[in-house]
């Protein structure tokens, strides 16, 4: 379950694509039609290739990177693979697979009339990849052969360094061109791939990588492949996991199932192979009531199943239904395939030689022949397993059938609800209902309001016209313990099921809903957010098709208030607080030099979003103890970048471009390097340092030197880069001496006639005062939550479609959802404790 922030009418211009305005250029002649390189069409249309350019997006390259390294595995030659992200920003995959050839590829030097290494193609050539034949891959996620290339060509700079044939090999790229010829490095016994890449910040409107996210993704592809360990590093925290799981998804049912009571202590598990097509399923029934299988075909996670899925339900619901009238279970009732699967935790992993997805976003298999080897594999085993383990066979049958009379109940309690003309009937209201007065559902929305806390408020401030609002009081039952007919005899639970209209569970009818849009608006302190994830906690369990149609939102007022004179406005974040400021900041502003040099207008605007993409990677470089005023020093006068190669051998610092300089440093000094990262076959990391180091030095005779690679350098080189054709270089970036000047070395200059100027001492100070200077004459007010605001406060924030904002709550992953459910609201307080104290560190704002 997922929230994204909702626009309440199109703001793009692009939305209007039907538009009546006459086209630019009426003659529409062949100089209208372009044709974009490769590299060009996926910088002006990243959204084809990755989804879209935020957050979303920006994850999808890691796992682009991640991905070339997990179909190694699944080939059978990698063991280990290594993901860091870096202070900068930048992110690290390693692993120990065989290693991109390196050798001069015939065809495409043939294509390009120059020498061209397969490295390079695979890194700067679209649909160029070893996963089109069957040669180098049996099965892969990634099979558009796009993956690592897209990577490239949206990332601000990247570096490839390969191991093999003996040898270490390394190319550099900037957006997606090559910067460097591929350069032979130091010998070495190991084999691998290695790329590091930094996210153009001109292509993504987000460039904070979500740790938890990560996180996850990593953990579960760890489960996915038994024996594979995966190390993740956030270098920004300095947290991170090491995952190996030797019993693969066993291991990832007992991870879904910590928070619950397992009905069998045994993980049933069953594996087979047939026409090619490999399926893995690992399954466990618990005392919950909700059901959560998560689906994969070749690590992809098929969020919306298909055949795979359908054939392990037919199989599970046939094989029990079995059992059950064998052994003289079933008196009364006779349990349906929804009944069998309550409390069930699965794992399907297939592995598809050429799967079939419905839609580009591979969510749903679609090859037919699947359905009919999970079908017959997971029927014959589970059936085998039943007979051997009687008890756990008759604990699940039992389950289904308790699962079915409750079922019978609740349509009982249902019949009586709609007997008395109630919720379930829509024979009344609820009384504390304010109603609003079209009868046009499309129009209408009901505001489930925390209590009177701004229930009065929101009562006085709504839009009478289409906006009910609806009162609760006190905590909801939580949904997620309870059964149906429990949360039935709630009496808030049915207030709202009486006035949405609908219906709950499998009778549901969203035709017959009284409102488009169900709203929920609790207080930002600690009782509104519980009351809102027990009331997202009902809708997922009672109210499932609400939610995955997209008809349930969470009001989001703005964080901020902002008043300048007679006019107010308000911001919703603190991300666009910061944007507002320097975008007011940048109008009417000069940036001028005491030698002349003059910025303004767009490219006033170009230096500050350069200047911005260079903030952190400074502040990173000095945490490491490297100041940028002695780092300029080492600057290469011919290509003007830092050096980003660090070696240090008897408290002496080297630093160098490439690591052929620094090979060459070693041999030439009679130097070893401390740690050699070698991947071992076992897939261990085997460090060789302190006394094995020494050990080692003293055999060939050698002194230890240490390699640090500071990625934060690249991201300024590439900053300085752009700083260029704006006028501006390393230098400026550094405070001078200026001992007896009057005359300021830098100014701000805002406004024309009564100007004002600000002196700047570098460009690091520009930011600061552009944003101080976008706040002058405003006042800000930062708010807690609703409770603080009045009527009309509330009507013009939270209630009024011109200024508001509600998040559309989204059911993109409903394993997921019911994992985080399980864990925040079931039975056991260890895993929920384990997550607070995880989590505790990043709350912010918090009202207690």
């Amino acid at each position: 379950m997922s929230d994204a922030p909702t626009p309440e009418s199109p703001s793009n211009p692009e939305d209007f694509s039907h538009s009546t305005t006459p086209a630019a250029n009426a003659e529409y002649t062949g100089d209208d039609i372009k044709h974009l390189s490769d590299l060009d069409h996926v910088r002006k249309r990243p959204g084809m290739y990755i989804g879209d350019t935020s957050t979303r997006g920006l994850h999808h390259l890691v796992y682009e990177v991640v991905d070339n390294s997990i179909d190694e595995a699944m080939a059978g030659f990698a063991k280990y693979v290594s993901v860091t992200v870096h202070t900068d920003g930048s992110v690290t995959v390693e692993d120990d697979g065989r290693g991109i050839p390196v050798t001069k590829h015939e065809e495409l030097s043939v294509e390009f009339d120059r020498e061209v290494s397969t490295l390079e193609g695979v890194m700067t050539v679209l649909k160029f990849g070893g996963k089109f034949e069957k040669g180098a891959y049996q099965t892969s996620g990634g099979l558009h052969g796009v993956g690592v290339t897209v990577v490239n060509f949206l990332s601000q700079w990247s570096k490839a360094e390969v191991s093999r044939d003996g040898f270490t090999w390394s190319q550099e790229y900037e957006r997606g061109v090559a910067t460097t010829p591929i350069a032979k490095g130091r010998a070495t016994k190991k084999t691998g791939t290695k790329t590091t890449f930094k996210a153009d910040n001109q292509i993504f409107s987000v460039s904070k990588y979500n740790f938890d996210t990560l996180y996850k993704r990593l953990q579960e592809l760890a489960f996915l492949n038994s024996g594979v360990r995966i190390k993740f590093l956030d270098e920004r925290n300095g947290e991170g996991g090491d995952f190996l799981y030797e019993r693969g998804i066993v291991e990832f049912v007992e991870h879904l199932n910590r928070a619950s009571d397992a009905l069998h202590p045994d993980v049933i598990q069953i594996s087979g192979a047939k026409e090619g097509v490999e399926y893995e399923i690992a399954l466990q029934y618990s005392t919950e009531y909700t059901e959560n299988v998560q689906s994969y075909v070749n690590n992809i996670h098929t969020m919306e199943g298909g055949t795979h899925v359908s054939g392990f339900r037919s199989a599970l619901t046939r094989t029990l239904n079995n059992y059950g009238k064998r052994e003289n279970l079933f008196a009364k009732v006779t349990p349906g395939g929804d009944d069998f699967r309550e409390g069930l935790t699965a794992v399907i992993s297939v592995r598809v030689p050429e799967p079939q997805f419905e839609g580009q976003t591979k969510t749903k298999l679609g090859n037919s022949a699947v359905d009919g080897i999970v079908s017959s594999g997971v029927g014959e085993s589970l059936a085998k397993y039943m007979e051997e383990n009687p008890r756990a066979a008759k604990s699940i049958v039992r389950k289904g059938l308790l699962a079915a009379e409750a079922r019978e109940a609740a349509r009982k309690a249902k019949d009586q609800l709609r007997s008395r003309k109630n919720a379930l009937g829509g024979g009344g209201l609820p009384g504390k209902l304010r109603d609003c007065i079209s009868k046009n559902m499309e129009e209408c929305e009901v505001y489930l309001v925390e209590g009177d806390s701004a229930g009065g408020s929101a009562e006085g401030g709504r839009m009478r016209q289409y906006q009910a609002i609806l009162p609760l009081r006190g905590k909801i039952i939580n949904a997620y313990k309870s059964r149906e007919a429990k949360v039935l005899e709630n009496n808030e639970v049915q207030s709202m099921i009486q006035a949405i209209g609908t219906g709950i569970g499998a009778d549901q009818d969203l035709t017959k809903r009284r409102y488009n849009k169900i709203i929920i608006m609790t207080d930002a302190d600690v009782d509104g957010s519980h009351i809102r994830t027990l009331l997202l906690c009902f809708f997922y369990r009672q109210m499932y098709e609400l939610v995955a149609k997209g008809h349930v939102y969470v009001a989001q007022p703005p964080l901020f208030r902002v008043q300048q004179g007679k006019n107010r406005y308000y911001v919703q974040t603190d991300e666009e607080m910061k944007s507002q400021l320097l975008d007011r900041g940048l109008k009417d502003t000069v940036f001028e030099a005491e030698d002349g040099r003059r910025v303004e207008g767009d490219k006033m605007e170009a230096l500050c979003v350069t200047l911005a993409s260079m903030e952190d990677a400074i502040l990173a470089l000095e945490r490491h103890g490297v100041s940028l005023r002695a780092h300029v020093q080492r600057l290469d006068p011919v290509t003007n970048k830092l050096p980003p190669l660090m070696l240090t051998s008897d408290g002496i610092e080297h630093w160098f471009h490439q690591e052929d300089e620094v090979e060459k440093h070693l041999n030439e000094n009679n130097l070893t390097l401390d740690v050699e990262h070698d991947l071992d076959g076992d897939g261990e990391i085997s460090d060789v340092e302190g006394e094995v180091a020494e050990a080692a030095a003293e055999v060939e005779g050698k002194t230890i030197a240490h390699l640090t690679e500071l990625h934060e350098v690249r991201t300024i080189n590439s900053g300085l880069k752009d700083l260029q054709p704006l006028g501006f270089g390393v230098d400026d970036l550094i405070p001078a001496d200026r001992t007896g000047s009057t005359t300021a070395r830098f100014e701000l200059v805002r406004g024309e006639g009564d100007e004002v100027r600000r002196a700047v001492e570098d460009l690091r100070g520009l930011l600061p005062e552009v944003r101080a200077a976008g706040e002058k004459g405003l006042q800000v007010t930062r708010f807690k939550g609703l409770g603080e605001m009045n009527a009309e406060e509330l009507r013009e924030t939270t209630l009024d479609p011109e200024n508001r904002t509600l998040v559309k709550v989204n059911l993109n992953d409903a394993g997921a959802a019911d994992e985080m459910f399980r864990l925040l609201m079931g039975d056991k307080v260890e895993p929920r404790r384990e997550f607070i104290e995880k989590h505790a560190l990043d709350v912010r704002n918090l009202d207690i």
